[in-house]
């Protein structure tokens, strides 16, 4: 197993849209009250509650929001969102790029009409399920924060090899299939890959050797990716993704291509 790049323009692509999406606490406060609704409502025995509170933590939220969104999804503040089911939802993008969102909604009509006037507003369509979705492999990904380390300008230092083969070593004792190192929000950081199954043991694995565990999450990852080049077809397909994360019922949208940074930069212009 050796450190990769093959998913540096996704996760960037990932990275811009979580900038500019909005609603995050409704988006965050939902996902807790499925979780809670689908196992028990505590934490210490359920791991998908455990990670939605932790990154519910990350985003900000206060304590009394996470409680009640807890509470909500127990039924111990009544029927409120009671309603909410997971629904995957498949189409395309401009140019035959696939696109792949996961929603909760308590209204399927209601949210498939939205996805379709934004579907066909930025060039592309709402498909059929199953159109795309054999495109994409779902895989547990767990981010871990790396200490800053001095480096030169164009090579790591020994102490970082050194930190990486530590890192690796984690990695492997964890599960983990493939990760890489990467520039996330706080700085330095390293993701990791594994099977879905396996996401809660690499998860701990992490934590107890003494790793800062800063994202756990379920990732849909493209078997193969198609490459942007053309500036038009960038911009057509970045307002997509933004009109789509920005969807109420919208909780996460990924796609199949890699742009370079500069025309990344060039399309949010």
């Amino acid at each position: 197993m050796a450190g990769h790049s093959k998913w540096a323009n996704i996760k960037r692509q990932k990275a811009r849209v979580d900038a500019v999406k909005g609603k995050v606490f409704t988006k965050i406060s939902r996902e807790i009250i499925v979780a809670a609704r689908s196992g028990v409502p505590d934490p210490e025995g359920n791991f998908q509650l455990r990670t939605a509170i932790d990154k519910a933590k990350a985003a900000g939220i206060p304590n009394d929001n996470i409680d009640r969104a807890i509470a909500k999804g127990a039924g111990k503040l009544g029927a409120d969102n009671a309603a909410l089911e997971a629904i995957r939802y498949e189409g395309y993008g401009p140019g035959g790029v696939a696109i792949l969102i996961e929603a909760l909604t308590d209204n399927r009509n209601r949210t498939a009409a939205d996805l379709r006037v934004a579907f066909s507003k930025n060039g592309g369509n709402l498909g059929e399920t199953g159109c795309v979705g054999w495109m994409f492999e779902q895989k547990g990904v767990v981010e871990v924060s790396l200490v800053p380390i001095e480096t030169g300008r164009k090579r790591r230092s020994d102490t970082v090899v050194i930190q990486e083969d530590a890192l690796l070593e984690a990695f492997l004792d964890g599960g983990a299939d493939t990760y890489e190192l990467i520039e996330a929000e706080q700085g330095a950081a390293a993701e990791a890959v594994t099977e879905v199954s396996n996401l809660e043991t690499l998860s701990q694995t992490l934590k107890e050797k003494q790793y800062a565990v800063s994202r756990i999450e379920l990732r849909w990852i493209p078997n193969n990716t198609l490459e942007v080049t053309d500036p038009d077809q960038a911009r057509s397909l970045l307002k997509l993704m933004d009109a789509l994360e920005d969807l109420d019922d919208v909780q996460s949208v990924t796609a199949n291509f890699e742009m370079t940074d500069e025309l990344m930069s060039l399309s949010v212009a």
